[in-house]
């Protein structure tokens, strides 16, 4: 089995989203184009907000228990590694709210998401062969990531599977491998959640919110070449929102920590196991939650 390969297998399965917003370490490291990667993911998450986590019930508890498949292609654009990426989440969501008979239950779909993103340095276009001779090099990246409102949404209701608005959000990523064989990566990501209005919060109302702007730092170890761990933050600001015109004053500052493993028994299968939770949450949500995730790779030439 090639080594590069077998690397490229363990930084593959931390590809997606981790749980509390993250993107993941080593996300922006060149991978062979050609090549498709299919997960299968179970979230947990503890929190005071459903989905939407603009909308912060005091003395809520909910708990999310969420299924995700997801599938992501490699692919050169202008000779650079490219790749796009589809999932689709089903959900069960609970809680209730202190010292009150508010209390549910409900389950389905929530939103899907895409994601697009391409590597403007470090990351020429290789086919799998190619790139078990190629050097890990700083690569430098941008991706745009969406949600569609096509989850499970009824406004008279506060547990909620999906948001009823679309999101958008642009990243800008760096990663550079340093150390003996390089073995430690550090992970440097400036992104902004932008959002469309829910012409549709709680009946009749309209939620508008700005921009909630984000900055992340991951490092990583690979103990060998099968397994590597991180320890990745998370902070987050401003957006602040307004129901039909009325200013909420709810201006966020969110710092989440958070903490991944991945075991790659080899090239085509990998583990993911991850941990997030919130210690600063002003006007945001108080999270915690894990996840565990399974990848299959495979395309021509990969083995």
């Amino acid at each position: 089995m090639d080594k590069r390969l077998l690397i490229l297998g363990a930084a593959l399965a931390a590809h997606t989203h981790a749980c509390a917003q993250f993107t993941d370490p080593r996300n922006y490291q060149n991978t062979p184009v050609g090549i498709n990667q299919l997960e299968l993911a179970y979230a947990y998450v503890r929190s005071n907000t459903s989905i939407d986590t603009s909308f912060i019930v005091s003395g809520a508890k909910f708990n999310l228990n969420q299924g995700l498949i997801d599938y992501t292609r490699y692919f050169s654009f202008l000779h650079r590694t490219a790749w796009a990426e589809a999932s689709v989440p089903i959900a069960n969501l609970n809680g209730s709210v202190t010292s009150t008979d508010i209390s549910g239950s409900t389950t389905g779909t929530g939103d899907s998401g895409y994601s697009a993103g391409i590597l403007l340095k470090g990351g020429p276009a290789l086919s799998p062969e190619e790139f078990a001779n190629a050097e890990t090099t700083t690569s430098i990246g941008l991706s745009l990531s969406t949600t569609a409102p096509t989850g499970q949404y009824d406004p008279n209701k506060i547990l909620n599977l999906g948001s009823d608005r679309w999101s958008f959000r642009p990243e800008l990523a760096i990663s550079k491998p340093f150390g003996p064989d390089q073995r430690w990566v550090l992970d440097g990501y400036a992104n902004t959640y932008l959002y469309t209005d829910n012409d549709r919060y709680r009946g009749v109302e309209v939620l508008r919110q700005r921009a909630l702007l984000g900055l992340e730092g991951h490092i990583s170890y690979a103990f060998n070449n099968a397994i590597w761990a991180s320890l990745d933050t998370r902070y987050s600001f401003r957006g602040d929102t307004t129901v039909s015109g009325v200013n909420q004053d709810n201006s966020q500052r969110n710092f989440i920590v958070g903490s991944e493993l991945v075991v790659s028994p080899n090239s085509r299968n990998s583990f993911t196991f991850e941990f997030a939770k919130a210690v600063v949450h002003r006007n945001g949500p108080s999270l915690g939650g894990f996840a565990v995730k399974y990848d299959y790779t495979w395309g021509r030439g990969y083995r």
